[in-house]
């Protein structure tokens, strides 16, 4: 277990789980049914991929120093992350949001019903900020350098 607790692998892996999991559990609280689905959607606070690049990121600069090539490589690309999370991503739920919206309310297709297009994409800068803070305290709290202690 002790290896586990300093595999950046497993950082990013269980921290992203435990955030999908929690979205899991309020949704149960907050609308009294169970959605299983959320496990595996995108979108909605916190986001799970900046928890998990900021777990990765995190365990990285614990292993290896700050000042090290590896964790300049990975933090660069947690920010690319980041913000195609938070603009890119949010973008493309927006655009969705629209398309659904003038599909329902303006125009009448032939054939069968439209499905409608998947809204709940990416994230506002609040959640994709809560998530960074949660992957970088869940990999400070359970990291144990190589070896043991």
């Amino acid at each position: 277990m002790a290896d586990l607790a300093g595999s950046p692998l497993f950082h990013a892996l269980t921290c992203g789980f435990l955030v999908q999991l929690s979205k899991v559990l309020t949704f149960l609280v907050r609308e009294k049914k169970i959605n299983v689905r959320r496990i595996v959607e995108t979108g909605g606070m916190p986001s799970s991929h900046s928890a998990s690049v900021c777990a990765l990121t995190t365990c990285v600069g614990l292993r290896e120093g700050t000042g090290s090539v590896l964790f300049g490589v990975v933090l660069y690309f947690s920010l690319i992350v980041m913000y195609d999370a938070a603009g890119l991503r949010r973008a493309a739920g927006r655009q969705a949001t629209l398309l659904n919206r003038i599909l329902h309310e303006h125009i009448q297709l032939p054939g069968p019903p439209h499905e409608r297009l998947r809204e709940l994409l990416g994230h506002t800068p609040i959640e994709v900020l809560v998530g960074a803070i949660i992957g970088v305290l869940y990999s400070l709290a359970i990291y144990r350098p190589p070896g043991g202690m």
